[in-house]
């Protein structure tokens, strides 16, 4: 299992508090230290929670489905391999029917829950909104943007407390890939500019990422976008090494325990391997990155 090791703990942030020292690199080549008030970071981002929308859901049905991928005698280059053999053996797995958000939860969305609720900013995501609104990346397009340094623990809040929870693995698998087994949502054809955002760098001190709703021609099977690339997503489930051999072939959850939370989907940064509907990553579930987002599920009526 590919798995994201954090460099370093970084605290979260009140939206008020003790004044947020930030280094902002305003122009190539220097470095502008600007001391930024926490006042500053909560005004800015209650102006972006205001530009929150509701996120569409889209129904799963129940049925089979084809989760991981297959085991062959010979060795398989490119893109058809698996990513490593924890996607292996490929399962027939059962699941009742669902409903999934639609797209990545958005920034805006985030956000106006972090105020409802009184919970805290992340200082390093504080960080971002603050360089991206420097750069002049308008508020409207932070809303849209998927949230990101956000831990495991802070997506599942968020989800139960809209009545949701993470998806869990095989939901995940199955939104993305369909009943065919697709290799990746849109199909067969590898990573392309217009399918999803990834291969990316930083430009201009403003991460590559694209709004929740966009990228249209990468839709999975039942109709979710950046189910590939953008921000890779937290699922409800554990790692675990064996689970595939080991899991039940109705509604596995994944095992009880474990080091780390599965990660799902590719993110910018990512190369197209890590794109595939079967490829399997993990985190700590106190990490927290650029690349890491999420969105909701709900059983269906």
């Amino acid at each position: 299992m590919t798995t994201c090791h954090a460099t370093g703990f970084t605290g979260p942030m009140p939206l008020v508090g003790l004044a947020v020292v930030l280094t902002l690199p305003w122009t190539p080549g220097s470095v502008f230290a600007q001391e930024i008030p926490s006042s500053a970071v909560r005004e800015q981002a209650t102006a972006i929670a205001r530009l929150a929308v509701p996120v569409p859901m889209m129904t799963v049905p129940a049925g089979w489905f084809l989760m991981g991928t297959p085991r062959k005698d010979e060795i398989l280059l490119g893109l058809d391999g698996p990513y490593d053999d924890t996607e292996q053996p490929q399962r027939r797995i059962w699941l009742d029917p669902f409903e999934i958000d639609r797209d990545e939860v958005g920034l805006g969305n985030y956000l106006a829950w972090l105020l409802r609720a009184s919970r805290q900013l992340e200082l390093e995501l504080a960080r971002e909104i603050v360089i991206a609104r420097a750069r002049k990346v308008p508020e409207s397009a932070l809303a849209a943007w998927p949230v990101f340094y956000v831990r495991w623990f802070e997506a599942d809040a968020y989800c139960r407390s809209l009545g949701k929870r993470l998806p869990s693995e095989a939901e995940w698998e199955k939104a993305a890939r369909g009943t065919e087994g697709r290799l990746f949502p849109w199909g067969a054809v590898a990573p392309a500019p217009e399918l999803a955002v990834f291969s990316r760098q930083i430009e201009n001190s403003v991460l590559p990422i694209a709004p929740t709703d966009s990228f249209p021609t990468g839709r999975s099977p039942y109709g979710l976008l950046h189910m590939a690339g953008n921000v890779a997503e937290w699922v409800q489930d554990w790692g675990g090494i064996d689970a595939y051999v080991s899991m039940p072939e109705r509604n596995p959850t994944g095992p009880a325990n474990g080091r780390y939370k599965i990660v799902r989907g590719g993110s910018w940064r990512s190369s197209p391997a890590m794109l595939r509907t079967a490829t399997r990553g993990g985190a700590p579930p106190m990490f927290s990155s650029s690349t890491i987002g999420f969105r909701c599920a709900r059983s269906a009526p």
